[in-house]
């Protein structure tokens, strides 16, 4: 009887998977290293990682370089200004910008401008400057110049930079008054960065005691706040701020035209900032360590302020950061057209205030150099904005 069984065929060899070994000597402190790095970004608190994320966004990093030397040349506006807010040139009336040297004739002398000599259009009758290159004048460094009040309380003439001895230095050109354009510009900027600045720490007050207020308690509290956050909101913004404006008494001194424009423009831009607390606060109160405070008996101010607005308090601050750009447009704007700050007090919107007529602009374009710093300004903060908007969330 034949065996039907038959032996199975040997299975094929295993093709072996190449093993690569690291010839490498074993450092044990690599892994340490690892792990301290891990361990610092795991243990990390949110601010610290909101630092981190923030930092790998260059152009908000540059952005907010750039603010900060802005706000710094507002604290030493009188040093940086080599005139006077004030001082009037009545021989060099729109004068043109003039250009730094460094060169004369084929030798080094340092920043110098050479001197303008002044002619008259015999057809227009206007007055025409021409560089005088026989005449190099060197620009002055940390010398005694117009005298000012630093801050309205010290009296100096201390300068960073001054015109040369018995010359003139025109880096912008002169207004229809023989101002200098560079110091008014500069003396400017105090007014235009720090109405932004207060504009919208009133306005983050106010949205967040009334949002917080709309989101926690609800109810009809919550009802009266939408009402007036539509109701402010329905209004065209451009033409209430200009009612508003020409509403403020022409008797009133400068500094509370200042003080009125400021409050106005806090009062029209709270409601986007306050309905985005009141959400925040309408989900979170339900949470439940906000539970937990309320019956450990903390009072609701405690647990608004303590508990539930830090949760998000970091996408309030990028909101409030993108803000200030519109209140500094809001303010040249409205002193640009004549309702916002008036003479003598001076803000990047009255300069461009002088440049409305358009022979003037074609003419002597200079007046129109106001609206760069207007312009970087502005575009700096929506670049640290936007950084700020993407480190608000770094976990994502």
């Amino acid at each position: 009887m034949t065996d039907r069984t038959s032996t199975p065929p040997a299975a094929a060899p295993r093709a072996k998977s190449p093993h690569f070994v690291n010839r490498e000597p074993w450092d044990p402190y690599v892994s340490e290293r690892l792990t301290a790095e891990q361990e610092r970004y795991y243990m990390a608190g949110q601010w610290k990682l909101m630092w981190w994320r923030f930092r790998r966004h260059k152009p908000a990093v540059v952005s907010l370089i750039f603010l900060l030397l802005m706000y710094a040349s507002t604290l030493l506006s009188e040093f940086i200004a080599p005139y006077d807010l004030q001082t009037r040139h009545s021989a060099y009336i729109f004068a043109p910008p003039q250009q730094v040297h460094l060169f004369h004739e084929g030798s080094f002398l340092g920043p110098f401008v050479y001197g303008l000599k002044t002619t008259r259009d015999p057809e227009t009758l206007q007055r025409v400057y021409t560089p005088d290159p026989t005449r190099p004048q060197q620009i002055r460094f940390f010398c005694l110049g117009d005298r000012y009040e630093f801050m309205d309380l010290i009296e100096g003439r201390f300068h960073f930079f001054c015109p040369p001895e018995g010359g003139q230095l025109f880096l912008l050109g002169t207004d229809r008054l023989g101002r200098d354009m560079f110091s008014r510009i500069v003396y400017a900027a105090r007014i235009s960065l720090t109405i932004g600045l207060i504009g919208i720490t009133l306005s983050f007050a106010l949205a967040l005691v009334l949002g917080g207020l709309a989101g926690y308690y609800g109810g009809w509290v919550d009802n009266v706040v939408q009402r007036i956050t539509e109701i402010i909101k329905s209004f065209p913004h451009l033409p209430l701020w200009l009612a508003l404006s020409a509403a403020l008494p022409v008797t009133w001194s400068p500094l509370l035209v200042y003080f009125g424009i400021t409050i106005i423009l806090a009062l029209l831009d709270w409601p986007g900032l306050g309905r985005a607390v009141r959400s925040k606060l309408l989900s979170l109160r339900e949470e439940d360590y906000a539970a937990a405070a309320q019956m450990m008996g903390a009072k609701p101010g405690r647990i608004i302020g303590r508990h539930l607005l830090p949760g998000f308090m970091s996408h309030l601050i990028a909101s409030a950061t993108l803000s200030i750009p519109s209140m500094i447009l809001a303010e040249t704007a409205l002193s640009f057209l004549g309702l916002g700050l008036r003479p003598p007090i001076t803000s990047w919107g009255v300069l461009l205030n002088e440049a409305t007529d358009i022979n003037v602009v074609a003419v002597n374009w200079w007046l129109m150099f106001p609206v760069v710093p207007v312009i970087l300004v502005i575009l700096a903060y929506q670049f640290l904005g936007d950084g700020m908007r993407d480190a608000a969330d770094p976990y994502a």
